[in-house]
C-alpha cells in the first residue's frame, strides 16, 4: 500500500473537497483522484461518497481514516527516530535540475567551514514533486525554485538568475536579442509540470498544459523536447551552459527572475540542517 495516497486520503477527509485537499499536496485534483480511486480498491471499501456538490466520509472511511492517522503518526516518528538515530551528519539531497549552478563549491566550503563531517548523498527532484520530496522526509535538503511560502518548509535564498526561453534554432525567434512575452502570443508552449499554483502565476502563459498526464517534469529535458516538437519552453539563463542543443537557442525573456533557494522542514532542528541554512544564508549574501 502506497504511504503517500494513505496520506492523501487523510488530507481528503479534513477538506472534503477534492481540489482543495489537492492543493495540499501541490498536484492537480485529476492524479489526486485517481490515488484516492487506487486506494479504494486495494482496501476493497469505499472512503467516501461523491457527488457534485459535496464528499462526506462512509462509516468504513471514518474508521480507516482513524487507522491511517495512526499509522501515519507512527511512521513520522519512526522516521524522524531514524535521522536522529543514524548518522546525522549525513543528509540526503534533492536538487532541481542544475541546482545552484557554478554556486555549489561556494556553499559546500560553507556547510564544512561550519562542520566539515558533513555529508550529502544526491536524488534527482522534479517540477512537479520539489516541494513534497522535502515536506515527506525523502530528501533532507531540496534545491528547488522559489516562488513563495509552501507550509511546513523552509527556505533560504540562495541565488537569482534571469530567465529564458528555450525556442528551436530554426525558429524567427532564435535571433533576438531579448523577448517579451507579447511576442510569444502566438508561439506554442511545451506542458512542463508545476507543482504550485505561484509557479503557475511565475510562468505565464507557459503554464497551460502543466496538468498534462503528459508534461514534462525534469529540466535537463526540455531543450530536446522543444528541438523535437518545435515548441517554446521556460528555463533559467544558467541552463544554456549546463544542458546545451546545437538545435535550441536560450534566448533572454522578459518578467520575473529565477529564484533558486534551499529548502528544509520547518521541524528540522537537527545540526547538520542549522548548518545547511547558515551557509546558504551566508551564499545568497554574497551575491
Amino acid at each position: 500500500m502506497d504511504i503517500r495516497a494513505l496520506r492523501y486520503a487523510v488530507t481528503l477527509a479534513e477538506e472534503l473537497h477534492f481540489g482543495r485537499a489537492a492543493q495540499r499536496h501541490y498536484i492537480s485534483p485529476q492524479p489526486f483522484g485517481r490515488h484516492i480511486q487506487r486506494l479504494e480498491r486495494e482496501l476493497g471499501t469505499q472512503l467516501f461518497e461523491r457527488t457534485s456538490r459535496r464528499v462526506t466520509l462512509t462509516p468504513e472511511g471514518e474508521r480507516l481514516i482513524a487507522e491511517a492517522r495512526t499509522l501515519l503518526d507512527t511512521v513520522d516518528s519512526l522516521t524522524e527516530h531514524h535521522h536522529r538515530t543514524t548518522d546525522e551528519k549525513l543528509l540526503t539531497l534533492g536538487v532541481l535540475g542544475f541546482g545552484l549552478a557554478e554556486r555549489w563549491p561556494d556553499l559546500t566550503a560553507a556547510v564544512h567551514g561550519h562542520d566539515p563531517g558533513i555529508a550529502f548523498s544526491y536524488a534527482e527532484l522534479d517540477l512537479a514533486d520539489q516541494y513534497e520530496a522535502v515536506r515527506s522526509h525523502r530528501v533532507d535538503v531540496g534545491i528547488v525554485q522559489y516562488v513563495g511560502p509552501v507550509d511546513g518548509l523552509v527556505f533560504e535564498h540562495a541565488l537569482t538568475m534571469p530567465r529564458v526561453v528555450v525556442v528551436p534554432a530554426r525558429s524567427p525567434l532564435a535571433d533576438a536579442d531579448r523577448l517579451t512575452e507579447a511576442d510569444l502570443s502566438d508561439s506554442p508552449w511545451l506542458p512542463t509540470a508545476l507543482a504550485h499554483p505561484a509557479l503557475e502565476a511565475w510562468s505565464g502563459p507557459a503554464s497551460d498544459g502543466s496538468h498534462n498526464r503528459g508534461a514534462l517534469r525534469h529540466p535537463a529535458a526540455i531543450p530536446g523536447a522543444v528541438a523535437t516538437t518545435g515548441r517554446i519552453a521556460l528555463h533559467a539563463e544558467a541552463a544554456g551552459r549546463f544542458y546545451p542543443h546545437p538545435d535550441v537557442r536560450f534566448v533572454p525573456l522578459d518578467g520575473p527572475p529565477v529564484e533558486i533557494a534551499v529548502a528544509t522542514r520547518a521541524t528540522d532542528d537537527r545540526h547538520a540542517i542549522a548548518a545547511v541554512r547558515h551557509a546558504t544564508r551566508l551564499l545568497g549574501g554574497a551575491r
